[in-house]
């Protein structure tokens, strides 16, 4: 939503992952098992991709960073990169309750095919296990398994957390309270944001 309000592209450095996973290729060899046990993968790694992927050409007005940086040295080495190419940074913070959180990704399905994200909960799929686009099988990801999602908030708490205080002290920082809010309700608290003075 938040993509075609802004028309900037999104880069999700779990997608790219994903990507290499799907393509079984070495880095996705080594990033499978790395996922798999709920931990983070390298920092030059994660880096390496976001600075090629923000070179393309439908970068140059902007884009959105899903998920990265997670870790302070990602943190520092984005600040850096943004600068050497002219864009100054927006951070959104959407801070949401752990409980609700495993409850939704532990719901989780989604499509090998397409890729289409569905929740078994608040949005089913019309046919049950079934996507609605393709038809194939809807399978859960291995990082939606209650235990990993549990490894990956104790990695937050102690690798992450600090970012938010990196980028509250540097940068425009926006935090949403996003445990009770609609995607429609959270993207307009984004937009009124990104309006003010302090985002401009």
């Amino acid at each position: 939503m938040l993509t075609q309000s802004l028309l900037f592209p999104h880069i999700s450095t779990g997608d790219m992952l994903r990507e290499h996973i799907r393509a079984g290729d070495p880095v996705g060899l080594k990033v499978r098992d790395l996922l798999k046990a709920g931990q983070l993968v390298s920092d030059d790694l994660v880096d390496q991709m976001v600075a090629e992927r923000i070179t393309r050409p439908d970068c140059h007005a902007g884009f959105i960073l899903d998920g990265y940086p997670r870790t302070l040295p990602q943190a520092e080495s984005v600040t850096s990169l943004l600068s050497a190419h002219g864009f100054t940074a927006v951070v959104v913070y959407l801070k949401v309750d752990e409980e609700k959180l495993v409850k939704r990704l532990t719901n989780r399905r989604q499509c090998p095919q397409c890729g289409t994200l569905y929740n078994v909960l608040l949005k089913p799929p019309i046919v049950p296990g079934r996507c609605d686009v393709e038809g194939s099988r809807l399978t859960t990801r291995e990082d939606d398994r209650e235990e990993v999602i549990r490894q990956r908030f104790e990695s937050f708490e102690r690798q992450t957390r600090p970012v938010l205080d990196f980028f509250g002290q540097r940068t425009k920082f926006l935090e949403v309270a996003a445990s009770d809010s609609s995607p429609e309700q959270i993207l307009h608290q984004i937009e009124a944001f990104l309006a003010t003075p302090e985002a401009a």
